[in-house]
């Protein structure tokens, strides 16, 4: 008896216990609704054209210069959201609401007047860009880093004293606007931001040039205004960069950079200019150089064909000449076409078989030897040149088609290896 009344007993509580859980959860969703009705009365009439905007299904939302304490209520429902632009408004924080807009890729909250990062937008893990200019911060949560994704923050025109080094933890990070804070240096291990392309710390309270950036190799941009750098060292180790922007610091001079980095500040527009003079005047004399290569060349050409024709040598004799001055010889079908030329020569009776002709009744033989009746035959190593009064040929018209072609390939090669 006594063991079966216990039993009821556990049975009755548990069912008394789920009953008041119900009643809870049910009061939680009255309560919510509540609260949402309330700020949906606090709200009263939105701005003319924002109902349009909420019921329009864009997917980019533009509520800028409302004058918004709050968001509407409706923007936390819209799930198809991708942007929400709500600059220059009068917003202290978000809801938590904000963190089921997972869509979100860009939000813009610059010109407001937050503290402090509200925790909801850390749970938005899609965002790309976040901008926070020109509010109240003082230091970035540690949640900044569940934003994995993010490639872009704007963050200028705050309250910052030190670098934040939460950062360091956001691998894809290549645009950050720091500028107009609070800050006199930057940390040494701020090369771990191997990712960052652009940096703007302008309007700071830098005394000196943070040595650190001389190691940030991948910077293509960096933006120095309006500090208190007597000195700049040269940048020209920075192999990436395209714009440095050095105004309004208390220095001599542009700093020494590459040939192709953009400047900005007081002599920036002379340097550049004596630069881009330095190089017109190397364009014109290589310009320069280079013809009076090519009048050389074809001076030369010129002479060896002069040679040629006076000399009236043949193509092989020219090639083996042309070889041993250093051009290659014929391959291919050059040395087919010489080969053809040299048949065809001989077929017709060239300068250099002409002379070896002779008719058999010129020559007479006596038992004791041979006696040529002709005068005597004269020959010269090197031309064939034939003396003899039986011995008489037209010399054939020289074929200077291949030495040509020959000189200007060379000629090439010469010009194609400067």
């Amino acid at each position: 008896m006594g063991s079966s009344s216990s039993k009821g007993e556990e049975e009755a509580e548990e069912k008394e216990k789920e009953e008041d859980e119900e009643e809870t959860a049910e009061e939680i969703a009255e309560k919510i609704a509540e609260r949402q009705k309330k700020e949906e009365e606090e709200e009263g009439e939105l701005p003319l054209g924002v109902d349009d905007m909420l019921d329009s299904g864009d997917p980019v939302l533009d509520l800028c210069y409302r004058k918004f304490k709050k968001l509407p209520c409706r923007v936390y429902t819209l799930m198809h959201l991708e942007k929400i632009y709500a600059c220059g408004n009068r917003l202290r924080t978000l809801p938590d609401r904000l963190a089921n807009l997972q869509g979100l890729r860009t939000l813009a909250l610059d010109f407001n007047k937050m503290e402090d990062v509200p925790p909801a937008v850390c749970q938005l893990v899609n965002l790309t860009c976040l901008y926070m200019g020109s509010n109240r911060l003082v230091c970035l949560p540690p949640e900044v880093r569940n934003l994995q994704k993010l490639r872009c923050l704007w963050i200028e025109s705050n309250y910052f004293q030190y670098f934040p080094k939460q950062l360091y933890e956001l691998p894809h990070l290549r645009s950050l606007q720091i500028g107009d804070n609070r800050m006199k240096k930057l940390p040494s291990d701020l090369v771990r931001m191997e990712a960052l392309k652009g940096l703007w710390v302008y309007g700071n309270r830098f005394e000196e040039f943070p040595k650190v950036l001389l190691r940030m190799e991948g910077l293509e941009v960096l933006d120095l205004d309006r500090n208190k750098i007597s000195n700049f060292p040269s940048l020209r180790r920075l192999p990436t960069l395209q714009l440095l922007s050095y105004d309004h610091n208390p220095v001599e001079g542009p700093p020494r950079v590459g040939e192709e980095v953009t400047l900005v500040g007081e002599g920036a527009a002379e340097a550049m200019q004596e630069r881009e003079d330095k190089k017109e005047r190397r364009r014109k004399a290589a310009e320069q150089e280079a013809e009076e290569q090519l009048a050389l060349a074809e001076e030369e050409e010129r002479v060896i064909h002069g040679i040629l024709k006076n000399s009236g040598a043949s193509p092989g004799r020219i090639a083996n000449e042309a070889s041993a001055d250093g051009d290659a010889p014929p391959d291919g079908e050059e040395a087919q076409e010489e080969e053809e030329e040299e048949e065809e020569e001989e077929e017709e009776g060239s300068p250099d078989r002409a002379g070896m002709e002779y008719d058999s009744a010129g020559l007479e033989y006596d038992e004791e030897g041979v006696e040529y009746e002709t005068e005597e035959l004269i020959c010269e190593a090197e031309g064939l040149e034939y003396e003899g009064d039986a011995l008489e040929y037209e010399e054939g018209q020289m074929d200077y088609e291949y030495e040509e072609r020959q000189e200007v390939q060379g000629t090439g090669r010469q010009n194609g290896g400067r």
